[in-house]
């Protein structure tokens, strides 16, 4: 396996804490973001799309999304078991996964691309320019306070969010309430739940990475 990485952003730190956690250490390349390194001839030529992570599996399959490489870790590696075993696990994890980035990962990043000098022009990765759009990164900080009010409630029921185990849905959910930071935005300090979750995964080697 070959892991494209970057080490300032928050989705290639999801597959790295994911392999991290399954014990897995591929040859690894960091592309800068910050430099453009996405955007090479080089790198096109691994993931036209100029989007990071991505995972070349031991066949060759090139896999640029995180659920797909989480999706083929967990049959490569199927223990420690991070996206559940019953059906019904199974079906929790993929659901709070996509709960956590739809309500959380996407309005952090809104409200990041669409206000950082970094990302003029820059608002959606890829390949493509987009132009900068304040209205969404207003409605992205709203978003987001939403989101983390929304751990708590389910964090105050469950002490994982897709139930009594740590899984690739809190990695997800972890990553991005550490961004946060970004926009400006931390764990209240009420949120007595989400806070002793937070404390717990930043406890497990994986974050350190």
């Amino acid at each position: 396996m070959i892991f494209y990485d970057c080490s300032t952003a928050p989705n290639p730190r999801r597959a790295r804490m994911f392999l991290a956690e399954k014990g897995l250490a591929p040859e690894t390349h960091d592309i800068s973001i910050a430099k453009g390194e996405q955007l090479s001839a080089a790198f096109r030529a691994v993931n036209p799309g100029a989007t990071i992570p991505v995972l070349v599996t031991d066949a060759g399959t090139v896999l640029t999304e995180n659920l797909g490489i989480a999706a083929y870790l967990e049959a490569y590696q199927p223990e420690p078991a991070l996206m559940g075993r019953t059906a019904d696990e199974k079906g929790l994890v993929l659901m709070w996964n996509s709960i956590v980035e739809q309500q959380g990962g996407a309005p952090i990043a809104e409200t990041l691309r669409n206000t950082h000098p970094a990302f003029q022009d820059r608002a959606i990765p890829g390949p493509d320019n987009y132009a900068q759009l304040p209205e969404l990164a207003e409605r992205g900080v709203a978003r987001t306070a939403r989101f983390i009010d929304m751990l708590e409630e389910r964090l105050s029921q469950s002490p994982y969010l897709a139930g009594e185990d740590f899984t690739l849905a809190d990695i997800s959910a972890f990553v991005f309430v550490e961004f946060a930071r970004v926009v400006k935005l931390r764990i209240p300090e009420d949120n007595s739940a989400t806070l002793a979750w937070h404390a717990a995964i930043k406890a497990r080697p994986s974050a350190q990475l």
